[in-house]
């Protein structure tokens, strides 16, 4: 069985037109997302869980202000 990262380099300029074509977004971006894929796919089954996010504490009391 062929893993994430195998069957996306597949993905050749012609595919990337063709998909491009069928989803209604420019071949860029087929090939901007596969490149995401090939670089991040392993880490989603890595051991250790989710990453915790890094919050801006400056930014959250903006928003809040903003938003009431």
């Amino acid at each position: 069985m062929e893993g994430p990262s195998r069957q996306w380099r597949g993905v050749s300029p012609n595919n990337a037109a063709e998909l491009a074509s069928r989803f209604g977004v420019h071949p860029t971006m087929i090939h901007q997302w596969k490149r995401a894929l090939l670089e991040g796919a392993s880490g989603v089954f890595e051991r250790g869980g989710r990453k915790k996010p890094e919050i801006d504490e400056e930014q959250v009391k903006e928003l809040h202000a903003k938003i009431g």
